[in-house]
């Protein structure tokens, strides 16, 4: 699991939120000021952020916009006890994930920061294997890129042959040079990865 972040300028609040998660197994990091978390932050931080509003210095909001500003795109739950419509429907529109009120109920803020953890998780997980899609598109010959969309329309070697000019023994090695780069074994493997279908 994650990592959650704690952004709270009472540390006796951050100490309450730390021990509540720390008993549900949930790693903990807390942070004293907007800014200490700002610095340290880096475009691969994962976890889920949960943020206080009003803090001395910069503001949760003001975190909130600096990181948009740079990217992130970790899950944002606001906690305040100073919030009103307004505050929540902005933070909402920009992307925050939620919107906590104090007096909470501990359960729910739990329940909503796992979910939280589970959605960064599953994102990160999503654009890592984006990511080596991408890569290995890009070994491919044109050639082979061209046999490899006519194999996942569904063309026969004969038909790619006649479609492109070429022999079928030459398709048959672009292809077999496509499979290996994809790293699949048939044609159905090959289209459930190009279309991301299970």
């Amino acid at each position: 699991m994650t990592t959650l972040h704690i952004v709270d300028d009472d540390e006796a609040i951050r100490d309450a939120l730390g021990w509540l998660f720390q008993s549900r197994n949930v790693p903990v990091a807390g942070w004293p000021s907007a800014e200490s978390f700002l610095e340290s932050w880096r475009p691969d931080t994962a976890g889920c952020l949960l943020l206080d509003i009003r803090m001395e210095g910069m503001s949760g909001l003001e975190l909130f916009d600096r990181l948009l500003s740079k990217g992130c795109r970790m899950p944002v739950i606001f906690l305040t006890g100073h919030g009103d419509v307004p505050i929540a429907v902005g933070a909402l529109k920009k992307g925050a994930r939620d919107f906590v009120e104090k007096p909470f109920n501990d359960n729910e803020l739990v329940d909503r920061v796992i979910d939280a953890l589970a959605f960064d998780a599953e994102q990160r997980e999503r654009e890592a294997g984006q990511a080596g899609l991408t890569a290995r598109l890009a070994t491919l010959t044109q050639r082979e890129r061209q046999v490899m969309e006519l194999v996942v329309a569904g063309r026969l070697n004969k038909v790619i042959a006649d479609e492109l000019g070429i022999s079928m023994r030459t398709v048959e090695v672009h292809r077999s040079h496509v499979f290996e780069k994809m790293r699949v074994k048939t044609a159905v493997e090959l289209t459930r990865l190009l279309t991301g279908a299970s």
